[in-house]
């Protein structure tokens, strides 16, 4: 398997990335935000978005695993590193790559609501609602899609084709 098919192009990425930092900005102006990258997905999204967003900011990231390395969740979430950021009283940013079945994302959501946060917002590059088989509101989307199998810009297929400048599908 190899990527072929652009979806996304490095231009758009940009674009885009910059835009919901202006939003972001605009939104948590004079509030303590704590920005949550989702690893390993989310690092590159995570460290551009930060860049574009212009308030004084914590970043930290958090690791769950789902998939493994297969290109299916398993559904099993598991926690593999907790923030080493107090959260009390902050507004907490989740930044992931793709919300896909929305499994590991409503139960990262459930997970910090129950933290001492002041708040807890979900921000995807992607949302991918073509198998969503649970319900989870995204406040900040990068780009909605209907299918396939995507790679690139932090995006993987049993860890490969991360490094990849732009969003392709997996022909």
């Amino acid at each position: 398997m190899s990527p072929r098919t652009e979806i996304i192009s490095r231009l758009q990425l940009q674009a885009k990335v910059e835009e919901l930092g202006r939003q972001l900005t605009q939104e948590f102006q004079g509030r303590q935000l704590v920005l949550l990258g989702v690893l390993n997905g989310a690092f590159i999204f995570a460290a551009d978005l930060c860049r574009a967003i212009d308030l004084d900011l914590e970043i930290d990231f958090i690791r769950v695993t789902s998939y493994g390395e297969s290109t299916q969740s398993s559904g099993s979430i598991r926690l593999l590193k907790e923030p080493s950021i107090d959260l009390t009283g902050k507004d907490v940013l989740l930044v992931e790559d793709i919300v896909d079945t929305g499994i590991t994302m409503a139960w990262l959501q459930e997970h910090f609501r129950q933290s001492p946060a002041k708040s807890v917002k979900i921000c995807s590059l992607i949302d991918k609602k073509e198998r969503r088989t649970v319900p989870v509101d995204v406040d900040y989307i990068g780009f909605s899609l209907d299918k396939g199998f995507l790679v690139g810009y932090g995006l993987d297929c049993a860890e490969k084709y991360r490094n990849l400048p732009a969003i392709y599908a997996l022909d």
